[in-house]
């Protein structure tokens, strides 16, 4: 009446080891979930229960005990849906598997010894299984732990079916998990082919520019070393023409570079860049964005428009009118 299964908690851009645990007790029937578990975490019951009977399972009547250990490290997503189910179908009986698949060892320990999958997703109440931030930190998670499989969301595929050495299989339901997990119906493992060119062919290009020959040569200087730039003049003369210009003139990134933007976007779960793009990413903020949409933070901390643009640009049009500017002005008067 006990299943144990390996996850994994976002932290920043990185994971931290979790293991669900599923336990079936005789009582009253009932739901607990321990482990300092956010709203998102605590409403998984809700979602399971529902995706788990509309998907041809029977519910168990007994008194069900989820626990997310360590219980003193706080847990947050949606993604330890696919998870608890799981278990709970493994606790209860109706997942026939090998005792080494039932009872896994800890998420902290290499897992080669253990064939069940890397289970990631989040249920609705029919039984799909719907797309979740933070994917690819969490893969990369598993497959340093020994991982040799993970099951995921089909709609998170691309942002992650490019890493290596690890089988990548996409579902779009809980059946289709449990069908795979008991060897009746296997899931097409996902692949996923990288070009080293890839650039986007509606950049705007640097030869649409006639004329500004001394605003071109800064901006070469500052794609090919690196620097800041600050366009300075009157309006109207082109001062955002050419610097939307720049990420045509810039070296496509390395595939370190491009792994690590996709990172970013995946645990901001910003799905408007393409993953594992070579393209270097440009941020246009609005001046009224907030302090936390400009550097990132919050409650529970995501990525800010700085850490968006990182290997690019981060385009401040109409410099004067953010606020960073203008409290760095008065700072000046009263410094003076």
């Amino acid at each position: 009446m006990l299943a144990r299964l390996a996850s994994a908690s976002l932290r920043g851009l990185d994971a931290e080891a979790v293991d669900v645990e599923v336990d079936l007790s005789r009582g009253i029937p009932c739901w607990s979930l321990v482990g300092l578990p956010e709203a998102a975490v605590r409403e998984a019951r809700d979602r399971v229960r529902s995706s788990v009977i509309n998907s041809g399972f029977e519910f168990p009547l007994r008194r069900i005990t989820v626990n997310l250990s360590p219980a003193d490290m706080r847990k947050d997503g949606s993604y330890f849906d696919l998870p608890i189910a799981i278990g709970l179908l493994m606790a209860s009986g109706q997942i026939q598997l090998d005792n080494a698949l039932k009872l896994s060892s800890s998420a902290s320990v290499s897992q080669n010894e253990s064939k069940l999958p890397f289970l990631i997703g989040e249920l609705a109440l029919d039984g799909r299984i719907n797309p979740v931030n933070g994917v690819l930190p969490l893969v990369l998670f598993a497959r340093s732990h020994g991982f040799q499989s993970i099951i995921l969301p089909t709609d998170n595929i691309n942002e992650v079916a490019a890493i290596d050495d690890i089988q990548i299989y996409p579902a779009a339901n809980l059946l289709t998990v449990v069908e795979h997990l008991t060897g009746f119906k296997a899931i097409e493992q996902a692949y996923f082919e990288t070009d080293d060119t890839q650039i986007s062919e509606n950049i705007p290009d640097m030869c649409d520019v006639r004329g500004q020959q001394q605003a071109r040569r800064a901006l070469e200087i500052a794609a090919a070393g690196g620097h800041h730039l600050l366009l300075n003049g009157s309006p109207g003369v082109g001062k955002s023409m050419l610097a939307k210009r720049l990420p045509g003139i810039m070296p496509p990134l390395t595939s370190e570079q491009a792994l690590e933007v996709t990172r970013i976007y995946s645990v901001s779960g910003d799905r408007s860049r393409p993953a594992m793009s070579k393209l270097p990413p440009i941020r246009t903020p609005h001046h009224t964005a907030s302090n936390v949409a400009i550097i990132g933070g919050g409650s529970n901390p995501k990525p800010g428009e700085i850490s968006k643009a990182d290997f690019g640009i981060l385009f401040l049009d109409e410099l004067p009118t953010f606020q960073y500017y203008q409290y760095s002005n008065q700072d000046r008067q009263y410094a003076g």
